[in-house]
C-alpha cells in the first residue's frame, strides 16, 4: 500500500514508531516515576500527587492485591470511578501487578454493570461509594470476591478529605445507602499494602492490559482486548505526533475533563503524558461548567482534550473567554465529530486551532490526527498516524482509490487483539489481512487526509439518496441561534426516510421555520430537515457524545403509540 499521507506529515513526525521501547506499561510507569519523581503527576480538587507518591501508592495497591488478596497474574480488576486521584493509583497498581484492568462507567445501570462484570469475569472492583448501591444490587450474580470502596475525598489529605466526604455524604446527599459486607476501604488497602511484599511480575507484550468495553449502543457491550503492545504502540504514536510542539519534559500541563475510564483520556491524557512527566489536571465533574471554568483559571494549561459538546459548553459560558490561553498549544477534539462552528469559535476565543482526531476503542484509540501546525479547521479527521495504514473499502471488499467513499479500515500495532470471548464478533471486524472494519463511512483525498462521512448505521436514505447526519448537523450548528443539534432519519411514506433534527436553542426566539430556511440555503433539497423538534437537552453518553440512537428509539416509540391510539 502506498502511504500517500506521509507527504503531509508535519516536520519531525516519523513514519514509524518503536513499539518495543517499553517492555510493558508497568515498565513505562516505573521509568517515568523514577525520572520525574519530584514532579507533579496529577492534581485533583486542589490536591497534588507527585510521581514519587504515585509510585509508592500504586506499589502498595499492587502489593495488597498480590500478597493479601492472592490475585494471580492476569486476574481482572474492575475500576468504577470518575476522575479522582484514586484512579491512577489503582490503575498503575493493577498494571504493575500484571492484572487486566476492566474500566466501568460509574453511571452504569445495574443491568449494564452486571453484564460487564459477568462477561469480564472480574474478581475485584474498586468503586466510589456514590455508586456502591448499584454494585450491591448485582454483586451476588458476579464472580467479584473483593470489593474496595472509596469516598470522593479519600486522597485529598486531612482535613480536606473529611470535609469533602462530609459534604458529599450528608449535605449534598450524593451517596445512596449501600451495604456490601466485607468491603474494604481504599485507604485501608493502601495502608495494609504498605506492610505487604510486592514481587515484580514478568509481563509480555501480548498480555491483556485492558478489557475496554464498547459503548453497547448497537447491542451487547463487548470487551476489546487491548494488550500492553497495543497501548504502548498508541501512546508512542501519540507522542511522536505531539513531540514537535511539546515543551521540555515536565513543563506540560494537560486538562483531563474526559473520564479516565474512557479510552480517549486513558491513552491520550493519562499514559501519553505520563511518558513525558507532564501534570494531569483531573476534572471530576466537567458537567459543572461554572466550576470547571473556575478550575481552569487556576492553571497555565498547555494541552486540552475533549469532545465537541464539551468545547461548545465551555464556549457558551461567559467566563471562559476571560481565561488566560497564552500557554495553550494543543487543543484536540475526538470521540465525535468536531463541528465547524465550534472549531471556529474555539480559535476565535483561545487563539489556537481545535485539531480533530479520530479513533475507536478497538484502536486504543487513535488512528488519524490532523497535523498540529494546521492553521484552522479543515473538516478532516486527519492523517493516518505513524505505523498506521488506512484504507477505504467498498461494500464488495475492494479497496478504493482516493476520492471514493467507502468504509474506513485501519491496520496498525494499536489494533486490538479481538473481543473477549467473542471469536465470531471478532471475525466480523478483523479481516485476514489485519485491517479492522470501523463501521464508519469516509473518503481519503490525494494528500492522505481522511474525511468521515458518517456511521454506516446512522446514514439516512431519502428517496434513494444517502444523507449523512454529520453534514446536516454541521449546517444547523452554524446558525447562531443553535446550541446543540442531532439529526436522525425517520420513516416517511413518500421518501422511505426523512431528515429530522432535534435542537437545543441558544436563542429562545428561534423557530423551526427559520431553521428550515437556513438549511435550504445551505443543503440540497433532499437533505433539508422535514421535521424539527426543540429540546431542553439531548441524550448523551457520559463523555458527552450525543446519542442519535436514543432519539430514534424515542421517536419510533412515540410514533408507534400514536398510530395505535389513532387506530
Amino acid at each position: 500500500m502506498e502511504k500517500i499521507w506521509l507527504q503531509s506529515y508535519m516536520s519531525g513526525v516519523p513514519a514509524e514508531v518503536d513499539v518495543d521501547a517499553f517492555a510493558s506499561l508497568a515498565d513505562l510507569f516505573e521509568k517515568s516515576a523514577q525520572a520525574f519523581s519530584e514532579r507533579t503527576a496529577f492534581i485533583n480538587m486542589g490536591k497534588a500527587l507527585s510521581y514519587a507518591e504515585l509510585d509508592r501508592h500504586s506499589r502498595d495497591f499492587a502489593a495488597y492485591c498480590q500478597s493479601v488478596l492472592k490475585l494471580p497474574k492476569g486476574a481482572r480488576i474492575a475500576l468504577m470511578m470518575p476522575n479522582l486521584l484514586q484512579y491512577p493509583v489503582a490503575l498503575f497498581g493493577a498494571l504493575r501487578g500484571g492484572y487486566t484492568v476492566v474500566n466501568c462507567n460509574p453511571l452504569y445501570t445495574p443491568r449494564e454493570l452486571e453484564h460487564q462484570l459477568q462477561d469480564s469475569g472480574a474478581e475485584a472492583i474498586v468503586i466510589v461509594e456514590n455508586f456502591a448501591h448499584v454494585l450491591q444490587a448485582v454483586l451476588p450474580r458476579t464472580q467479584v470476591r473483593h470489593v474496595v470502596v472509596t469516598g470522593l475525598g479519600d486522597m485529598l489529605g486531612f482535613p480536606k478529605s473529611l470535609l469533602v466526604n462530609l459534604v458529599v455524604r450528608h449535605v449534598k446527599k450524593m451517596v445512596p445507602a449501600w451495604r456490601l459486607p466485607g468491603a474494604l476501604r481504599f485507604n485501608q488497602v493502601l495502608a495494609a499494602g504498605r506492610q505487604a511484599a510486592f514481587q515484580p511480575v514478568a509481563i509480555d507484550h501480548e498480555d491483556n492490559a485492558f478489557l475496554q468495553y464498547t459503548g453497547g449502543t448497537t447491542g451487547v457491550a463487548k470487551g476489546a482486548m487491548l494488550t500492553h503492545r497495543n497501548i504502548i504502540a498508541n501512546l508512542q504514536q501519540a507522542h511522536a505526533w505531539l513531540n514537535p510542539v511539546l515543551k521540555p519534559a515536565g513543563d506540560e500541563v494537560i486538562i483531563t475533563a474526559l473520564p479516565l475510564y474512557h479510552i480517549f483520556a486513558l491513552t491520550a491524557n493519562c499514559l501519553t503524558f505520563l511518558k513525558i512527566g507532564a501534570t494531569n489536571v483531573l476534572i471530576t465533574n466537567p458537567r459543572d461548567i461554572p466550576g470547571f471554568v473556575k478550575e481552569l483559571a487556576q492553571h497555565r494549561f498547555t494541552c486540552f482534550t475533549g469532545v465537541n459538546t464539551l468545547f461548545n459548553a465551555l464556549l457558551n459560558h461567559p467566563d471562559f473567554a476571560r481565561l488566560d490561553f497564552s500557554a495553550l498549544r494543543v487543543s484536540l477534539g475526538g470521540g465525535m465529530a468536531v463541528q465547524k462552528a465550534v472549531a471556529e469559535k474555539w480559535k476565535q476565543v483561545t487563539g489556537k486551532p481545535l485539531i480533530e482526531a479520530y479513533g475507536l476503542t478497538e484502536t486504543s484509540p487513535a488512528a488519524t490526527i490532523n497535523p498540529l501546525d494546521l492553521p484552522e479547521y479543515n473538516g478532516s479527521i486527519g492523517l493516518p498516524i505513524s505505523s498506521t495504514e488506512v484504507a477505504i473499502r467498498a461494500e464488495d471488499g475492494r479497496y478504493l482509490p482516493p476520492g471514493e467513499v467507502g468504509e474506513i479500515c485501519v491496520r496498525g500495532p494499536q489494533v486490538m487483539k479481538g473481543y473477549w470471548n467473542r471469536p465470531e464478533e471478532t471475525a466480523k471486524v478483523l479481516l485476514p489481512d489485519g485491517f479492522l472494519l470501523t463501521g464508519d463511512v469516509g473518503v481519503m483525498d490525494d494528500k492522505g487526509f481522511v474525511r468521515i462521512v458518517d456511521r454506516k448505521k446512522d446514514m439516512i436514505l431519502v428517496s434513494g439518496f444517502n444523507v449523512y447526519p454529520n453534514e446536516v448537523e454541521d449546517i444547523v450548528a452554524l446558525h447562531p441561534g443553535v446550541l446543540e443539534v442531532a439529526a436522525i432519519g425517520v420513516p416517511d411514506e413518500h421518501s422511505n426516510e426523512a431528515v429530522m433534527i432535534f435542537v437545543v436553542k441558544k436563542d429562545p426566539a428561534l423557530t423551526a421555520d427559520e431553521l428550515i430556511k437556513h438549511c435550504r440555503a445551505n443543503l440540497t433539497g433532499y437533505k433539508v430537515p422535514r421535521h424539527v423538534e426543540f429540546r431542553d437537552e439531548l441524550p448523551k453518553t457520559n463523555v458527552g457524545k450525543i446519542l442519535r440512537r436514543a432519539l430514534r428509539e424515542e421517536y419510533l416509540a412515540a410514533a408507534g403509540k400514536s398510530a395505535r391510539d389513532a387506530a
